[in-house]
């Protein structure tokens, strides 16, 4: 509007007064209170005033027209802004000051009415600037809404004007209420327009269902009224199963369509008469009349057609029962017959062997009575297909050729069976004639070929004989032998000539008979071979008689060789053991007296050991001949062995036992004395001169030396500490040398760690700790290193840089051994 002109004075005052009273009284007269404010402010241009009342003139006319839901003019504004921004999520009005700031209320509202000026999906709650400039520029271009509202002021304030928000916002209200208006009016129209649309859609589909249901009868009528009969049961029964479908699926649809149709007509005429519309005609033939009159004729059709297909199927079914019939039985005899014909035409009797041969007979006769009974069936199936011919049966040609195979086929096996009857009746006399001769065969060869297999057996016979007595009677033996050989000779002859005869028979009457005699499994060949090899056999034998002779008379050569040795060098072993005990138990002299003696000994055997190497030789050959006794000694070379063995131990066991008694006499100061009573206790309780004493004969020993093993529980703990010095593994036994440390260790004077600490202490010039110079200094290098090594860092009060401790090293020296 134009703005306020700066306020004249006057004689027109009073005019203008009068004419602004006037506005003022049309503007009370609608209703509008105006609190505060006469023609006189007005005219002498109070801004606040005039301003003041245009708002209330604003909020009366702009406003006050949305009644929504009879809430007063500003919640009604707001009711609508909240329903229309509803769908979108980051926009909340609950007023209309703050709730609009962001700029994203206006850009909704804007977007739900016409979604296409806005790309609303890209703005950003925290610009809100952008915002409302796009919501008030597409306002003012698209919507002819004009900018009342400044971004900036918005923005910048706490709370921007209520009053001048709702005027902008309920422009957008007027805006898009006129394009409701436009909107019911052209929905309107289109009821209208649907109302015709729609009972043209109906007229339509009455055509259209009317023109299908006549072509669906015009192309079923003739189906119905078509009454050729098939051939087949099966060609019948589709039929049939085709008419209960058409009855059951096909027709009900129809009858719903036919009945539809008459219902969509009569409510398509209803709805043109209350549209006030003119009356549906449909096109030529498709009136509801016509469909009724085509519907009759497809009944008709139907009359009489399920009928005839049931006494058609009838007819088929009897015709089936005789085809089926007829298959079956021509199935049942063709299985029968099959391979009946190879059967009667094999020439198993020409291999068979006379058992056989009557087994086959007896078949054969069975098959013959089979075969008769079979002819029964023959007749029946030639009956059935003539009956088939009479009733016309579509299949007759198949059914005829099929019967007419099978009457061939049983004239040909009558004739077979005639012919194998005699054959198998002529092989039969020839097989009886030639079982005798192989019996007589049998009789014979049996025995004869057991002389021979007892021949070579003994012939091949292998002997372990060990004298030459044994060598000389088995040598008489094979002489008498050798004379009986001519006469069996004559005896293969005979034999040979029996098999002669069978085989000029099969020959003449060719029975294929050659080699196979049930009576025995002896062939001719087999007994020219054995009698061959028994020939080959007889000088073999003389020649393996004479080697054994001679290698009899070798062996007891190296028998009596090895006994002289044997008995020489047994004694000689046994000697040596015991002078050796005798040395070690009695005690002459020192112990360097009764080592240099051992020595010399010693020496004495290993010189020996060629003798015992030559002896190995001469047991080696014995082996190798398979000599295994002889009587020219009672020493075998394990004895021999096992003894040379314990003789080189037991010395050798000895040396070192004296050896160690020697340095442990040394080393804990024991005298010559002391050791000989220590050797003679020992030796008195080791009754079986195993060099070991038991627990209890140790005990005894201990006692016999002065050591008070009392009877009670604590001589029971001292004997158990003593067991668990001497036999540290357990193993239930006391030897020389532990006993002997023991006796030395309760009896000298022993290095304990106290006296390797005081000599250290020496060493260290009295201080608790001890330093690597003065070690050095003080010891030669191996020991001084060997000590530095293994010294624990010192940490006493008194401690200085790299004091070590000697006192714990001096007590781990003796940690296992200290008592």
């Amino acid at each position: 509007g134009e703005r306020l002109a700066k306020p004249e004075r006057g004689k027109m005052r009073v005019h203008k007064i009068s004419n602004v009273n006037k506005a003022l009284d049309f503007i009370a007269s609608k209703g509008v209170k105006l609190v505060s404010i006469g023609a006189e402010e007005i005219v002498d241009g109070n801004v606040k005033m005039t301003l003041g009342m245009i708002w209330t003139i604003i909020l009366r006319f702009a406003i006050q027209d949305i009644s929504v839901e009879e809430t007063s003019a500003k919640e009604g504004l707001l009711l609508w802004c909240q329903r229309k921004t509803a769908p979108y999520k980051n926009v909340n009005i609950q007023n209309f000051h703050i709730s609009w700031k962001d700029g994203l209320g206006f850009c909704a509202l804007i977007h739900r009415h016409r979604p296409e000026l806005i790309d609303y999906g890209k703005l950003r709650k925290d610009d809100p600037l952008t915002n409302l400039n796009t919501a008030f520029d597409v306002a003012e271009k698209y919507l002819d809404i004009p900018k009342m509202l400044d971004a900036e002021d918005i923005v910048g304030t706490a709370r921007p004007d209520e009053k001048a928000i709702m005027t902008y916002v309920s422009s957008f209200y007027h805006a898009f209420s006129g394009a409701q208006k436009a909107e019911t009016a052209a929905n309107r129209i289109c009821k209208v327009l649907a109302v015709n649309q729609e009972n043209e859609q109906l007229m339509e589909d009455y055509e259209k269902l009317a023109s299908d249901l006549l072509e669906w009868i015009r192309r079923t009528i003739p189906w119905l009224e078509n009454r050729a009969p098939e051939n087949t049961m099966q060609a019948m029964q589709q039929k049939l199963e085709d008419f209960r479908d058409y009855r059951r699926l096909h027709k009900p649809p129809k009858v719903q369509e036919k009945c539809q149709l008459e219902i969509n007509f009569n409510t398509l005429q209803t709805k043109l008469r209350l549209s006030n519309r003119p009356a549906f005609m449909p096109s030529e033939g498709k009136m509801v009349s016509d469909i009724n009159n085509a519907w009759g004729g497809l009944e008709q059709a139907e009359k009489g057609y399920e009928e005839w297909l049931l006494n058609e199927i009838r007819r088929l079914e009897r015709l089936d029962h005789l085809a089926e019939k007829f298959r079956q039985k021509a199935s049942i005899h063709e299985s029968w017959t099959d391979g009946k014909e190879a059967m009667l035409q094999q020439k198993d009797y020409e291999i068979a062997t006379l058992s056989e041969i009557k087994a086959l007979l007896k078949k054969h006769e069975a098959f013959e009575s089979d075969l008769a009974a079979h002819q029964d069936r023959v007749e029946q199936i030639a009956a059935i297909a003539q009956e088939l011919n009479e009733l016309d049966y579509y299949d007759s040609p198949s059914v005829n050729a099929r019967c007419q195979k099978i009457c061939d086929q049983w004239d040909n096996l009558g004739a077979l069976t005639q012919k194998r009857r005699e054959a198998l009746e002529r092989t039969e006399k020839l097989l009886e004639t030639i079982d005798q001769l192989y019996l007589e065969y049998a009789k014979r060869a049996a025995p004869f070929n057991n002389w021979m297999e007892g021949a070579m057996e003994d012939l091949q016979d292998t002997f372990i004989v060990h004298t030459i007595e044994e060598i000389q009677g088995l040598t008489t033996a094979h002489e008498q032998f050798k004379a009986t050989l001519p006469d069996a000779d004559k005896e293969r002859q005979a034999i040979l000539g029996i098999h002669n005869e069978v085989s000029k028979i099969v020959q003449t009457y060719h029975v294929n008979m050659a080699g196979t005699n049930p009576y025995t499994t002896i062939t001719p060949h087999e007994i020219n071979g054995k009698w061959e090899h028994v020939r080959q056999l007889v000088p073999r034998r003389d020649q393996a008689l004479m080697e054994e002779h001679a290698r009899q008379q070798q062996n007891e050569r190296l028998r009596k060789q090895f006994g002289a040795q044997a008995n020489v060098i047994g004694p000689w072993i046994q000697t040596k053991m015991e002078e050796i005990g005798r040395i070690s138990i009695e005690m002459h002299g020192t112990l360097e007296d009764q080592l240099n003696h051992l020595r010399q000994y010693e020496k004495s055997i290993v010189n020996y050991k060629p003798k015992i190497d030559q002896l190995e030789g001469d047991h080696q050959q014995i082996q190798e001949a398979l000599i295994f006794d002889n009587k020219h000694t009672n020493y075998t070379m394990e004895h021999i062995r096992v003894g040379w063995e314990q003789l080189l131990t037991t010395i050798a066991r000895t040396i070192n036992e004296v050896e160690n008694q020697i340095l442990t006499r040394d080393a804990k100061g024991i005298s010559q004395e002391q050791m000989n009573e220590f050797r003679a206790s020992f030796n008195h309780f080791d009754r079986d001169h195993s060099g070991t004493l038991g627990p209890e004969e140790f005990k005894a020993c201990l006692i016999s030396l002065g050591y008070d093993i009392g009877n009670d529980a604590q001589g029971e703990a001292e004997f158990a500490r003593i067991m668990s010095i001497v036999d540290p593994n357990r193993l239930g036994v006391v030897t020389f040398q532990a006993f002997i440390d023991f006796m030395s260790r309760e009896t000298a004077d022993t290095d304990t760690a106290d006296q390797v600490m005081a000599s250290f202490k020496i060493l260290a010039g009295d201080k608790n700790y001890i330093t690597v110079d003065e070690l050095r200094r003080e010891l030669p290098p191996d020991q001084a290193e060997y000590c530095i090594a293994r010294m624990a860092p010192y940490n006493g009060r008194d401690a200085v840089p790299g004091a070590l401790d000697y006192m714990s090293f001096s007590t781990a020296l003796y940690g296992e051994s200290d008592l």
